[in-house]
């Protein structure tokens, strides 16, 4: 399986940057915003991209598709047929950065056996930075192995993307007033962080609810880069509700188990 995965991997890398060559920066700052039943943004590019996506990835390998631009019965109906084989897709993760003009925000595809990432690829379309992963393989940045930068293990230390509008009351209220660590960064997209996570420009993350296409290329990246990931009641990542999961994650093992227990400790529940 592994081989086959990595003869898989630059067709995979080609269809995430041609959607963003030929759908997405073609609409930077020229599309509206949208919104969905749930509240969040969308936009024309996320949709086209979307689109694009499903046929190049379809003709690669011809499997279930869920995107985050479909119906919740839809994802539901593509997860149920998907346990041999399923694609998983965001168009563009950061939408509101995207529509905005700020250039932090990815395409991110996973390819899923069994309910869990074999495959990750993430694109930063502004950067040129293509951030791939194949399971018991290793992740590379451009073709690079990740990480560029190994992580400390000391939380003092550490600098953490940390997204406080999804934590609980009480988490939050030590973070702000007790912080265990240097500083914290949020970039409004949960693919890049994953993915500087895995370069080694971030040292830990921290989220309250990810969805499945914002956590299935990122965990398998950080984890193929030697780091580790888990939920506030959950060891086991990828056991967790694959819908809404939260993150807790570090590139060093060490400061991983450091940054859980804390987070743990104080209200990560």
């Amino acid at each position: 399986m592994p081989a086959d995965l990595l003869k898989l991997l630059p067709g995979v890398e080609a269809a995430l940057k041609a959607a963003a060559e030929t759908e997405i920066l073609p609409r930077f700052l020229k599309v509206a915003r949208q919104h969905k039943a749930d509240g969040s943004t969308f936009s024309e590019a996320d949709i086209a991209a979307q689109a694009f996506l499903s046929r190049a990835l379809g003709q690669l390998l011809h499997l279930p598709m869920l995107g985050e631009e479909m119906s919740d019965s839809a994802q539901r109906e593509a997860w149920q047929a998907g346990d041999k084989g399923l694609w998983v897709m965001d168009p563009i993760d950061g939408t509101t950065n995207f529509l905005v003009g700020l250039p932090q925000f990815a395409v991110s595809v996973a390819l899923l056996r069994g309910g869990k990432p074999v495959l990750g690829v993430s694109y930063l379309p502004m950067a040129g930075e293509m951030f791939s992963a194949v399971a018991g393989q290793g992740a590379w940045l451009n073709g690079e192995p990740l990480p560029l930068r190994p992580s400390g293990n000391q939380l003092s230390k550490a600098v953490a993307c940390v997204d406080f509008k999804r934590l609980p009351a009480e988490l939050a209220a030590h973070l702000v007033q007790s912080s265990p660590i240097y500083s914290q960064r949020n970039f409004g997209s949960s693919v890049l962080e994953w993915c500087y996570l895995a370069a080694g420009r971030v040292d830990a993350v921290l989220h309250g609810g990810q969805r499945l296409w914002d956590h299935a290329a990122g965990s398998l990246l950080v984890r193929e880069a030697g780091g580790c990931a888990a939920t506030f009641r959950e060891d086991d990542f990828d056991q967790a509700n694959p819908w809404r999961r939260q993150v807790i994650a570090a590139l060093n093992p060490e400061l991983f188990c450091l940054w859980r227990d804390w987070l743990r400790q104080h209200g990560a529940r």
